[in-house]
This record gives C-alpha cells, structure tokens and sequence, in this order.
C-alpha cells in the first residue's frame, strides 16, 4: 500500500525530505484505540478505551505502571510499548537504588525519547510504531508528557492520542481552563467524557473496555504522594457510569428546551 523507493529504512530521505518509516510508525499510533490524559494542580489521570481483537479474546492492556510514581497509556503496537515500558522500569530502578529516590519524570521521558531516535539514525533499526502518554508526580507536582515515535517529547496539560482522539482532543480544548482546579474525582469524570466523546455512535463506556489510572500529590493523612493506581473492570464502574447517567441528564435537558421554543 505505502510501498516506494524511499521506505526500505529509516536513515534514506525522500526527494522531499521526508522518512517514511516514520511516518508509518505514527499511522501505526493512530490506529491503536484512544487514551487520554489531564493534569490539575494535585493530581494526573490516564483513561483507556480497551479493544478485543474477537469476541472470544480478552481485551489488550492500554495501561501499564512503570513505577509507584509514573505510569503510562500506549497507542500503537503493544510489543513495541512493553519494551520501551521495561527500559522505563530499569531506569527508575536504578535512579532509586544510586540516588535513593524517585527519578524526575523529565529525566525519564528524556531517556526515551533519545532511545527512540537512535532507531531513527541507525541502519537497520526501525522506529517505535507505538504513542505514549507518560504521567506522574515529583516535586515539582503531577506531569503529563506526549511521547512519539520519532523521538520528540512535550510536555501537555491534557491530551489524547490514537483512533478518533481528535473528538477527545477538542472536548478537552474546550474545557482546558477548568482542569487546573479539578478534584481527583472531576478530573476522572472529565478524562471519561472525552473519552466518549472519541467512540463511534454504536459504542459505549463499559467496565469491559475502559480503564483509569490515577496518581496524585500528598493527600490528608497520607506521607509522600499517591501512588499509581490501575482501576480496571468494576473499580471503575461508579465513575462509568456516572458518566453515562450525565449524559443521559443532558440529553433531556436538550430535548425539554427544543419542546419549549
């Protein structure tokens, strides 16, 4: 389908300067199913939409724990993200056991980004076909980073990534200036709803396909932060659906003012 001159490696440039393989590797991110992740002042959340390949197979892991302060949503080709989540691992283990303390998550996505150029600048490497959104909390309070497989790293107050995050990505534009003063639960609510906003119209939120991570900073009778925490199947169900019920809620409150005019 894409096949040209140009795309055999990724270190031969096109006529136009681009690298094909490259861009290969963000379709790739952009067909994985959508996540997406908001900071506030205290806390950062990662929500997922799960997919099932068939009826009969369980759903693939969008979420995954890197340490008890970082963790990370994946877009793309899941081999790819648990090798990049391994090396992520070692990393922190090894800042914990020279320095005695958790690594700064600049630090981290710094390391990751480098790791996935060099396959952009080696014959015979290929790049990462995988999109990350990388979220903790160091003292200097919760962060979200975009991660993509050419290599470059932002930093984001909220974002989404994957099939149809563009509907997520305009629900969040449209909210951005609320998230800052959010608590841990509205910022949970907020991350569902732009999930949803991302579904195709015969598709809901269920305890079988969504999942939310949350970590946060010093919570009252709590030392230190709040570690990542996965909510999976029905650890999510209150939230789901809350959401579905205001949804619900504000459809009839449209339906009751078209009535009136």
């Amino acid at each position: 389908m894409f096949r040209n001159n140009y795309d055999n490696d990724s270190v031969t440039f096109s006529p136009q300067g681009r690298i094909f393989q490259i861009e290969y590797a963000a379709e790739a991110v952009k067909l994985g199913s959508v996540v997406v992740g908001i900071t506030s002042k205290t806390h950062v959340v990662l929500c997922a939409v799960k997919r099932n390949a068939e009826e009969l197979s369980s759903y693939q892991k969008k979420l995954f724990s890197v340490d008890e302060h970082a963790g990370i949503a994946i877009a793309g080709l899941t081999s790819d993200a648990r090798v990049l989540s391994n090396f992520m691992k070692q990393q922190c283990l090894g800042h914990r056991l020279t320095y005695g303390r958790a690594m700064p998550l600049r630090s981290l996505v710094d390391m990751i980004g480098e790791k996935a150029q060099i396959n952009t600048q080696m014959y015979g490497k290929r790049p990462y076909g995988v999109g990350l959104l990388v979220a903790g909390v160091d003292e200097r309070g919760p962060h979200l980073f975009e991660f993509q497989p050419s290599g470059m790293t932002e930093e984001m107050v909220a974002f989404a990534i994957g099939a149809r995050s563009q509907m997520a990505r305009t629900y969040l534009e449209r909210n951005i200036d609320a998230f800052a003063d959010c608590s841990r639960e509205e910022l949970i609510q907020h991350g569902l709803k732009a999930l949803k906003e991302s579904l195709v119209q015969d598709k809901e939120l269920t305890v079988e396909n969504t999942s939310v991570a949350v970590m946060g900073a010093q919570m009252e009778g709590m030392k230190g932060i709040e570690p990542f925490k996965l909510y999976d199947g029905f650890e999510a169900k209150e939230w789901i659906d809350s959401v579905a019920d205001n949804q619900g809620a504000d459809e009839g409150e449209g339906e009751g003012m078209e009535v009136d005019s």
